[in-house]
């Protein structure tokens, strides 16, 4: 059955997730809190561009456990990677009356003007990974250049400062973006640093994808020896392919982000997945409600809003035991939990 876009846009706008509290309580909003969320229940939009692997089912999971910590009434939009289909969405968000909006991910292109259209008929707007060129709407991130770097520096710390390196990259993704900067830097700081090959793909299912591109790159460039695949997905693609042409001994993987799939891949016998750098998205996802929250009560929570970011190591994983998401955040507190967007009236999600 053929489904036109209109007819779809309404589908995934009927889809909220409500807050679990009595409607009373909603209804009446939060004692001593600011702004709308002193008089009554906040309806808000997380307007999706990317949604596939753990780190954006995590990152939902957070924002969703943030909203129903604050009582809110969060619809989800997701446009499934199709940029013309998110800005579309994002107009369908304010049809729907919802009082602020978060966008995640996505191109600064397409999403430049109607968010820039959504801040002039009065709509709260944030965004994270998306840079929409517009001073009035927060950018929520994960120091993108700090993450590739801390991964990079342990990369040069496995390998020394000569290596042949393989690099995976899409450009136009604000958070690649800004981690192929850093990228770029430490080839400058390094001239030993060869890339000799670079490929990257979005098409789905990514990490499939990716696996099939790097086998041609690995049989083209044998003398590879250090892959930075700076999103898990695309990590676990080329390790798939490393596995396959039996180069694990030959070849590091240093990669961004991190989930309870990449630990058990990361150590695994003989894997070639050495390091990678994260925020947890869960976290992410909460204080992209909280930056919002902030913003509809009135305060400024600032133009950036910088989540640090944690290296994590194979060894360290193997060291301390650690199997799973829950193992890390119990193990490397720092990593579980973020004090950025805090308020004394914004109330802890329940995690766990």
């Amino acid at each position: 059955m053929m489904i036109d876009r209109r007819t779809f846009l309404a589908a995934l706008a009927s889809v909220s997730t409500i807050a679990g509290l009595p409607l009373s309580a909603r209804a009446a909003g939060i004692p001593g809190a600011p702004g709308l969320f002193g008089n009554r229940q906040v309806k808000i939009a997380l307007v999706r561009y990317l949604s596939t692997g753990d780190f954006f089912q995590f990152y939902l999971a957070g924002v969703t456990r943030q909203a129903e910590a604050l009582g809110i009434d969060l619809h989800v939009l997701d446009s499934r990677q199709d940029a013309a289909l998110q800005a579309e969405m994002l107009q369908q968000a304010m049809n729907l009356g919802v009082d602020g909006i978060i966008l995640q991910h996505g191109l600064t292109e397409t999403l430049k003007d109607p968010a820039a259209n959504a801040v002039k008929n009065g709509f709260k707007v944030v965004a994270f990974d998306v840079n929409c060129e517009n001073p009035s709407i927060p950018q929520i991130e994960q120091n993108d250049r700090e993450l590739a770097r801390l991964a990079l520096e342990q990369a040069v710390v496995d390998n020394g400062q000569s290596f042949k390196a393989g690099y995976v990259y899409v450009p136009g993704i604000a958070p690649l973006d800004r981690r192929d900067e850093t990228w770029q830097a430490i080839k400058k700081k390094y001239p030993g640093i060869k890339e000799v090959a670079h490929w990257g793909t979005m098409n789905n299912p990514i990490a499939n994808s990716i696996a099939d591109q790097t086998a041609a790159v690995l049989r083209a460039n044998p003398d590879i020896n250090v892959i930075f695949a700076p999103f898990d997905e695309f990590a676990k693609g080329v390790k798939t392919a490393v596995d396959e042409a039996g180069l694990n001994a030959q070849i590091k993987i240093y990669s961004a982000d991190i989930s309870t799939p990449d630990i058990s891949a990361m150590t695994e016998p003989k894997s070639a997945w050495a390091a990678s750098a994260a925020t947890s998205s869960a976290v992410v996802g909460e204080v992209c409600v909280r930056t919002l929250a902030l913003l509809l009560a009135g305060v400024d929570p600032g133009q950036q809003v910088i989540v640090p970011p944690t290296l994590i190591t194979q060894k360290l994983l193997l060291d301390k035991g650690i199997k799973n998401m829950d193992d890390l955040a119990a193990k490397l507190p720092q990593f579980s939990k973020a004090d950025v967007s805090m308020a004394p009236w914004i109330p802890e999600p329940k995690r766990g």
